[in-house]
């Protein structure tokens, strides 16, 4: 059933409400293998290369609003916080992040209040996205890790019957090389954008921080897509509730990110937390928008070059239950 809890609802304060949300255990924490994280805050600017790259102006962005916002997870020495082990390294804390969404113990409620989703910068999106960005926003291995996930995933390729829609969309949706269906969607910010999008059967032109509905019929998609943009949405649950409609029953909602945003118009628990709480925050807008099966993870990023790593990618995936 889905919660009626929403996050302006939830009582409690903002630490009590993050501290529920990560109440993680050392002890249970999945230790990773080749692909482990560790929690912290590893946000990085796009157009930059790391994070030490981030403008001053980013850097005091990120701090005012960690300083103000207080939402509870401690950027840098979260598991340390949350487990009293205060003199261990949170980098020292490697999680698998594929086990994370594994049997977890949701609260009962949304953990998340609505200062959680302020941004730094709260000027309309339609202005931040007037102008047509024709860069792609992860590295190129990490772009085809997605693609190769999208491979596995969407149904095959050249199917009439199938619909697939890419929100949050852009000039580029990563769909392998020459993927053809009946209806590709794409709903995004930028008309020129979209347009330049050889991939889409159609556009449409929504903010949906000012509206998250979505402006399709009920069971319309087998696939609903977003990539690296979930961590700009304010109103998560509105907007998972509506992917759950538009889905066909048995039909998957695919959610891909790294550590790369615009950091001012990401939300504040975003940029104060690291990877695996992201696969948390993610899993979380599944869970309590109800209408899903059990939202699982991936960790798809690159393996390391002789000349280092790439960007990280991760998946949060989860299936509207067939009829």
């Amino acid at each position: 059933r889905r919660s009626k809890a929403t996050h302006a609802e939830r009582p409690g304060s903002a630490l009590e409400n993050g501290l529920q949300m990560f109440k993680l255990s050392r002890s249970n924490l999945p230790v990773g293998k080749k692909g482990a994280a560790s929690f912290s805050s590893g946000v990085r600017c796009f157009g930059t290369s790391s994070s030490s790259s981030c403008s001053k102006k980013c850097k005091s962005e990120i701090n005012r609003r960690t300083a103000n916002v207080g939402v509870g997870l401690l950027m840098g020495s979260l598991v340390p916080a949350l487990t009293g082990q205060r003199g261990v390294s949170a980098s020292a804390a490697k999680i698998d992040v594929e086990q994370l969404l594994e049997g977890y113990q949701w609260p009962d409620e949304f953990p998340f209040r609505a200062q959680d989703f302020a941004r730094f910068d709260e000027g309309t999106d339609s202005a931040f996205y007037d102008s047509p960005r024709f860069v792609t926003h992860i590295d190129d291995n990490a772009i085809k890790a997605l693609t190769k996930f999208y491979e596995a995933e969407l149904p095959k390729s050249g199917q009439n019957d199938v619909a697939v829609l890419d929100i949050c969309s852009s000039w580029i949706s990563h769909l392998p090389k020459n993927y053809s269906a009946g209806r590709i969607a794409g709903l995004g910010m930028n008309e020129q954008e979209l347009k330049a999008n050889d991939a889409l059967t159609e556009y449409t032109v929504r903010d949906l921080n000012v509206d998250p509905t979505l402006p399709y019929e009920d069971n319309s998609f087998d696939a609903v897509l977003n990539a690296v943009s979930v961590d700009y949405m304010t109103k998560p649950l509105q907007l998972f509730r509506e992917i759950e409609r538009v889905l066909k029953p048995g039909g998957m909602a695919i959610m891909s990110f790294s550590n790369r945003c615009f950091p001012t118009k990401a939300i504040s628990v975003w940029t104060q937390t690291g990877d695996p709480d992201h696969v948390l925050i993610v899993g979380s807008y599944f869970h309590y928008s109800g209408g899903f099966e059990s939202p699982k993870a991936k960790d798809i990023s690159p393996a390391p070059t002789f000349w280092g790593g790439g960007d990280p990618m991760y998946v949060v995936y989860g299936r509207k239950p067939a009829a």
